[in-house]
């Protein structure tokens, strides 16, 4: 592509400030620099971050990113924000429970990534962390299988959907209260958990804090552990994994053969 560009400012088809601009690696609307580069540098597009911006901010952001044809997700976004950037956005959907917005581009013939992440929730008091990890994995290009209201008060609820959690790639384990579940999991399973903390449970559970601590300590091995009701850093880091194994195992196999 560099090569065509420069071709093409040499032969005289392209202005110099025309090449300028298809170079560009970010645009700078003001209040923002909307960082196009980051797909290539990091495997995804810039996600936005809702909270604090104003919906005219978040839908001039958004336009940018959909303008380059990259993915748009928005986190923490209220229905009301939402609502004000669909009306000039009807084809974003918004997640009322993940409080996400997002729009995704055309795949472009792509296959699927084989396999699955699965999300696991120990109550439904968590589902609004848990679906952040979902929904944001899912528009990230993994298949994501739900396996909700299995926590350790009922330990028979989750062994009853061993195997299928055992089979996934990864799985994303949301948990308040005193955050055992992590460590439940860990033991199950022969791939990456990451940990998700959520701010529910009664007074000594300090808004998050003690299933933060648990999973910090958790004597399970595999366990990584992102920040207290964080869903979409889950939820990121397992569809980098996911898109990871799936390259990987094709390296290994060329490699073994």
């Amino acid at each position: 592509m560099l090569d065509n560009i420069l071709e093409q400012v040499r032969t005289g088809a392209l202005s110099v400030a025309e090449a300028k601009e298809r170079l560009a690696t970010y645009e700078d609307l003001g209040f923002a620099k909307v960082d196009y580069h980051r797909k290539k540098r990091q495997g995804f597009p810039e996600i936005v971050y809702g909270e604090g911006k104003t919906a005219a901010h978040i839908l001039s952001i958004a336009q940018s990113l959909q303008a380059r044809n990259q993915s748009v997700l928005v986190t923490r976004i209220s229905k009301e924000k939402a609502g004000i950037v669909q009306e000039t956005c009807p084809e974003y959907q918004y997640d009322e429970t993940a409080q996400l917005l997002f729009w995704k581009k055309e795949d472009g013939g792509e296959e699927a990534l084989p396999g699955y992440i699965a999300v696991i929730a120990a109550g439904t008091s968590d589902l609004r962390v848990a679906e952040e990890a979902a929904v944001t994995a899912e528009v990230l290009g993994s298949q994501v299988r739900r396996i909700y209201d299995v926590g350790v008060a009922g330990i028979h609820r989750l062994l009853s959907h061993a195997e299928e959690i055992q089979q996934a790639t990864v799985s994303v384990v949301v948990a308040g209260m005193e955050g055992a579940l992590p460590s439940v999991v860990g033991g199950l399973v022969s791939h990456p958990v990451i940990a998700v903390p959520t701010s529910i449970g009664y007074g000594a559970s300090f808004n998050g804090l003690s299933a933060l601590l648990t999973m910090l300590n958790s004597c399970a091995s595999g366990i990584s552990v992102v920040n207290i009701d964080n869903g979409f850093g889950g939820g990121y880091n397992a569809a980098l994994i996911h898109q990871l194994a799936h390259k990987g195992g094709n390296r290994i196999e060329n490699t073994l053969s």
